[in-house]
């Protein structure tokens, strides 16, 4: 019949963010043995490819790979199209890909896992931080990554979950983005205070934040100065901090953050000592939470916790 509305894709569908690797190919593995059909994205198309026939040869045949560059508007909005003209809704969206900020120089890429098999967990960490520079381009990059390429996808497919009558989003965030690593207290507060923060504020606190960096004025400006790791730790505050806002804002959608524990993967040269599998768990929970389920929360692995 002309004019005739198609109908919805049966199944649940799901978007999972640099899926190809770690635990994001993990949540996609997990989603699809679930009966989600899962689009798998990520930057390059050859890896994506590749990951799908991974996932496929171990019997899960519903998931597709769609590239995505999140921090590129026509790229997600092609996504959108995609998702839009195949499935008519978007019932989950995990928002996986994210970038540490940092170059490692490892000349000697043996040695340096012998030299790490020796170490547990902080003392590795401390190790590589101190074969780790964090140059002000990098910083950008892992903004513009973390926090607004969330925030891009996000608004992109907004619609598409809200045309499901269960949407869900789930930030993979970290421990190293809760409030107690930012030094100034009147930051601290005002990242916290929900009702009267606004994703403009957001946005303007990411380019005072680069401002920062720049001129070498974290430390003052209250922002996370030690430890390392500032601008991850900045982008995925701020990227909480938007996921609050929007469970805020659409009551109707259950929206919430991740810590998935310290996992082995390639981003932390697989000096983890939690598993993918164990990574996934809590991002498992979130994305098949039941309706009127926990929204604008953060877990722990798998434990509710503060954003502080």
């Amino acid at each position: 019949m002309e004019g005739k509305v198609r109908c919805q894709y049966e199944k649940e569908v799901a978007v999972v963010t640099g899926g190809n690797r770690g635990i994001g190919l993990e949540i996609c593995r997990q989603l699809a043995a679930n009966g989600v059909m899962v689009v798998l994205t990520a930057r390059d198309e050859k890896k994506g490819t590749e990951a799908v026939k991974t996932l496929g040869a171990h019997g899960l045949s519903h998931v597709v790979f769609h590239q995505l560059e999140v921090s590129n508007q026509s790229s997600t909005a092609r996504l959108a199209d995609f998702i839009r003209e195949k499935y008519g809704k978007l019932d989950i969206l995990v928002n996986n890909a994210g970038i540490v900020g940092t170059t490692t120089e490892i000349s000697d890429p043996e040695s340096f896992q012998q030299e790490l098999a020796g170490m547990v967990g902080m003392e590795k960490l401390e190790w590589i931080r101190k074969h780790t520079t964090e140059p002000y381009e990098k910083a950008e990059e892992c903004l513009r990554t973390n926090y607004h390429g969330t925030k891009i996808v996000t608004e992109e497919l907004l619609p598409l979950l809200q045309s499901s009558s269960h949407g869900r989003i789930v930030n993979i965030s970290s421990y190293f983005g809760l409030l107690r690593f930012f030094g100034g207290e009147e930051l601290q507060a005002e990242l916290n205070n929900i009702d009267n923060l606004s994703e403009e504020r957001l946005d303007e606190l990411s380019e005072l934040f680069l401002k920062d960096y720049k001129d070498g004025q974290l430390e003052p400006h209250g922002w996370p100065a030690e430890g390392g790791y500032p601008a991850y730790k900045t982008s995925k505050a701020l990227a909480n901090a938007y996921s609050r806002i929007l469970a805020k804002k659409h009551p109707e959608l259950c929206i919430n953050c991740v810590h998935p524990g310290y996992v082995s993967t390639d981003i932390n040269f697989h000096t983890g000592n939690l598993t993918v599998e164990e990574g996934a768990r809590g991002a498992l929970i979130l994305a098949l939470v039941p309706k009127g389920g926990m929204t604008g929360a953060f877990l722990d692995c798998t434990e509710v916790a503060p954003f502080v």
